[in-house]
């Protein structure tokens, strides 16, 4: 059953991240920080197209993608156009890469450890979808509190 929702779940919500990122009615206020908010809805959006290509597509689907975790947090300013087409690529790896798992896919070992531990691939794309709603949620907050 997860094989089937979960590629549905990771689209609906890769799409609002878009709308999220497409609502921002100034394009800078996508790379504002300010108070105690230390991550900027610009950084956060890349931070979750470098995961999900990094753990779902060069993981499990082997598309060669080699992540770099620091520039996901330090590049800046980068258009929101070439952030709405990050996501629009992401979204096209993870339906290609669920779409290429079988059933019982999901309940071997995911490729690497997670925290030090052996988890199922099941277990890790549950984990990468919260992690996505969790920025997701914070990316939401951002648009409306500098907004």
């Amino acid at each position: 059953m997860l094989h089937q929702s979960l590629p549905e779940f990771y689209e609906r919500d890769l799409l609002k991240l878009k709308e999220e990122i497409d609502l921002y009615k100034n394009e800078t206020n996508l790379w504002l920080v300010k108070n105690e908010i230390i991550n900027s809805a610009g950084n956060l959006c890349l931070h979750l197209i470098g995961n999900l290509n990094h753990f779902i597509g060069a993981t499990l689907g082997n598309t060669g993608y080699v992540r770099t975790r620091e520039l996901e947090f330090s590049s800046k300013n980068i258009p929101r156009r070439q952030l709405i087409a990050g996501i629009d690529k992401t979204i096209d790896m993870v339906k290609n890469t669920l779409g290429q798992l079988a059933e019982e896919d999901y309940e071997k070992d995911f490729p690497l450890l997670k925290h030090d531990k052996v988890v199922s691939t099941e277990h890790m794309l549950l984990h990468l979808l919260t992690h996505l709603g969790y920025h997701l949620g914070q990316i939401n907050y951002h648009r409306r509190l500098i907004g």
